[in-house]
């Protein structure tokens, strides 16, 4: 009895030290990550014909079906051992990931690129592959809408020379002929002045319309328009 309980002791250590690895079935993994790739490509076309994104399109977007795949096989592996799982977290806890991200909107693509890859990995084909596609519709019919997507915040960038002049004169001009204006930074010296503001200009009214009334203070002036999204 005792003999058997010892035996029986070290095998179970022994299955949790070293755990043997399931063998996974072939076809179905295979199809799994066929469907993770379709899914990633589909998200990737998305992504570049839909995206709001100013920056490169294709440099996130070849990335999309690399991602999927890469966290595919990551969890294929870890999956069935307990040992590579913490083996994984351990790894991931002394890498630091330095990806520059500069829109909350690739974040957010690179994120489902992720999302699709635990999911077919974990074998919820048919669960991914639904809630994958909900999403793509859901931006496309509300967060991709063109009219929406339309740009209708500028950055105004103001700088002036004349002593006479002061900001307040210029906020004269502007505010009958905009929805909003907030300041963003007002710089004085002695030789010039500079203003940056957030403005949404009147539908009625293109930005034309402000150059020329900040022109009719100053000849010199000078205006600059540059949409809000842009990271200066």
């Amino acid at each position: 009895m005792n003999d058997n309980t010892s035996i029986g002791d070290v095998i179970s250590i022994n299955e949790l030290i070293n755990p043997n690895m399931t063998q996974l079935d072939l076809i179905p993994t295979l199809f799994s990550f066929f469907m993770c790739v379709i899914m990633s490509f589909i998200v990737r076309d998305f992504y570049i014909k839909r995206s709001f994104s100013l920056t490169g399109k294709m440099h996130i977007g070849s990335i999309i079906p690399v991602l999927s795949a890469v966290v595919f096989l990551v969890i294929i592996v870890v999956k069935s051992s307990l040992a590579l799982s913490l083996g994984l977290v351990g790894a991931l806890s002394i890498v630091r990931f330095r990806t520059p991200i500069k829109e909350p909107e690739e974040l957010v693509y690179l994120f489902l690129a992720i999302a699709i890859g635990l999911g077919y990995a974990a074998g919820q084909i048919l669960i991914t592959t639904i809630l994958s596609l909900s999403i793509l519709f859901i931006v496309y019919m509300w967060l991709s809408n063109r009219k929406i997507a339309k740009t209708s915040e500028y950055n105004l960038v103001v700088k002036w020379t004349k002593v006479d002049i002061m900001f307040e004169d210029i906020l004269k001009e502007i505010t009958p002929i905009v929805e909003n204006l907030k300041l963003v930074r007002l710089d004085k010296n002695s030789s010039s002045n500079t203003a940056v503001m957030l403005v949404v200009p009147n539908e009625k009214r293109p930005v034309e319309t402000i150059a020329n009334k900040l022109h009719i203070l100053d000849d010199s002036m000078n205006v600059t328009f540059f949409e809000a999204k842009t990271n200066w």
